[in-house]
Order: C-alpha cells, then structure tokens, then sequence
C-alpha cells in the first residue's frame, strides 16, 4: 500500500483513503457504492478506510446518486410500547436491506408533523411512513406532488395517500363493547383523553358510541380527561370523575390499557373490587395489562406486526420503481389483525 498520509486535525477524506490505497478517488466511490471492482482492490480500499476511520458522505451520495439510503418515519410518542414496537418492526425489514430510520416525534400535532415532512423530504428518503390516516391539506400535497412512496400506519384511510397498514379503531373499539354485553354489563362508560389530536382515540370513543346505541344500552357515559399521550395519572382522575357523574357505572372501556391500571388503582383506594364490584377494559395489549392485578382485559394489536408489513410495502414499491413495470405499481392496503383478550378484570 502508499505511504500513510501525515496525521491531521480534520477526519479523513476520500483522497486520503485513494492515497494509501494507492487507487484513484474514482475507485474508492465505486467501491464504497458496491459496483465492479476486483478483490484485491476492494480489499486494499477496505484497509485504508479502517486504518483511517474514514467514514464516507452519505448526503453527498445521495445528491451525486440521486437516492439516499434511508427511510422516515413519523411517530406521535416515542414513549409509547405500541410505536416503539412498530418503528422495531420496520428496522427488522428494512435494515438487512441497507435502509436505515430516520425517525421523528410528531406530539400528536399535525402542524409539527407537517413541518418534519417538509424537512425530510429535503433529504430525499427512499420512502416516508406516517402515523394515522389524519393529515393538514399541505401535508398531503408534499407527499403526492413527491413522488416518494408513502405507508399511513395504524389507520385504514378512506383515501390513503398512497398506501396504508393498519386496523379499525372504530371496528375495535365496538367489539370491545360487545364483550362487555356479552357478559351481561349493561350500563357501561368510557374513559378517553380530551384532546382532539388523538384521532385513534376520537375512533375508539365513536366506536364505543356506536355499538352502545346500536345494542340500546342507553346514553354514553363518557370522560375526556388528560393530553395526549394518556397515562397512567389519566386513568384515576377519570374514573373518579365517572363514579361521581354515574355511580351505577356497572363496566368501564377505557382507550388504553395504561389508563386502565389507573382507573383499576382508583379502584383499589376506594376499596371496590374489580370486577365484581365493576369491570375494566383497556386497549393496547400493553406488557402492563398481563401484568396488572387482576390482569386486564383488552383489545390486542400487533404492533410490531404493522412495523413489518409496513416495511413490506415500502420494499415491494422501491422493487416496482425499479423494474420496467414501475408504472403499473399498485397502492397496498393491508389490514392488520385484532383481538378482544379476555383477562381477570372484565
């Protein structure tokens, strides 16, 4: 191999890589970029690039090869199990393909959301997946005039963007409520979170309506309590707030399980046994509703299952761009299964 370069302040660059592997920059590129190259070449541009810790320009690839090798992925909460399951879901698909996550925080705001696109799109992603199937108008014109190929997770849109992965939370939530029924509760209420940004938990309340008007079990018995994301502190003040508005609340389905456990440790202060006393139902499948005494009935989602399938997508649409039939690519609409699971606490 050449002579080392002399040591500098500044990292390393692709000339010196070239220089102590005694090849031009042209070689390095095209073996950094995977093309033709013979072993021995490859493997003297691979020691350089160890020896000198050179690390190459992703951005710069991107622009001089007009892709970049990494996909966007919008969240509303990093701090909840189910999303944190689906982002490890994608990463299983996409990453043994040399795709990486670029991922961002919406907060539930759809302006916060709207500006992370225009952001990334910058960047040009290879694909771009977002949470919910609800969007401001700007957002959707930046995705369709893009080109990029779109995923709506956790929703099934009446009119997806491009293509979605997800699940009725309406449908779910309402056969919680037959569950309920089904075991003879008939006045029976919902806790849920107040802000109108939670579109998945907006459906779950609608569900919860739907099915209680169309069994004749009277008036919601609704509380709307808490920002979102709901927690656990959510779930105790608003079962409060329900036994004082109808105390003879006999079964109650709240929006997710870690509201749930709070409305259970509510409960439990006030000396009221679960169920017998009353029921509780949650949403999610959360590692805390197996874990919760009594355990806690909710509706199952699989959640790591949305990140894969939605990993799926995004490969069979990069596959049809680059085929000859890229036109004829078709948007994919996948519906993921659920599950009401039956536990100690309804």
């Amino acid at each position: 191999m050449a002579k080392t370069p002399a040591s500098k302040t500044t990292p390393p660059r692709m000339s010196d890589v070239a220089q102590l592997a005694g090849v031009s920059k042209m070689t390095v590129s095209r073996v950094l970029a995977g093309r033709s190259a013979s072993e021995s070449t490859r493997a003297r541009v691979q020691r350089a690039i160890d020896e000198l810790g050179y690390v190459a320009d992703a951005a710069a690839g991107a622009l001089s090869s007009g892709r970049s090798s990494f996909v966007a992925v919008l969240v509303p909460s990093l701090s909840s199990s189910n999303f944190s399951d689906t982002v490890s879901g994608l990463t299983a698909v996409l990453e043994p393909r040399g795709l990486e996550l670029l991922i961002g925080d919406t907060d539930y705001s759809f302006d916060r959301e709207e500006r992370l696109v225009r952001q990334m799109l910058r960047h040009q992603p290879r694909c771009i997946a977002l949470t919910g199937s609800q969007h401001t108008e700007a957002t959707r014109a930046l995705l369709q005039r893009s080109g990029v190929p779109v995923v709506e997770m956790w929703d099934l849109p009446a009119e997806p963007i491009d293509m979605s992965v997800g699940f009725s939370n309406v449908a779910a939530a309402r056969e919680m409520v037959r569950h309920l029924a089904g075991k003879g509760y008939r006045r029976i209420g919902f806790l849920g979170g107040a802000s109108e940004l939670d579109r998945r938990g907006l459906d779950r309340l609608k569900g919860y309506q739907m099915e209680l008007k169309a069994l004749g079990l009277g008036a919601p018995r609704a509380v709307r309590l808490g920002d979102s994301p709901i927690t656990m502190s959510h779930g105790g003040p608003a079962m409060a707030e329900l036994l004082a508005r109808w105390p003879d609340t006999q079964a109650v389905m709240c929006v997710s399980d870690m509201s749930a456990f709070g409305a259970i440790m509510e409960c439990q202060r006030r000396g009221m046994r679960v169920p017998k006393d009353i029921a509780v139902a949650g949403f999610g499948n959360f590692e805390i509703a197996s874990c919760c005494h009594p355990t806690i009935t909710t509706v199952s989602v699989d959640a790591y299952g949305i990140g894969q399938r939605t990993g799926e997508a995004m490969l069979g649409a990069l596959a049809a761009e680059e085929s000859e039939h890229a036109g004829a690519r078709r948007a994919v609409k996948t519906r993921i299964h659920y599950a009401v699971v039956p536990r100690e606490s309804a």
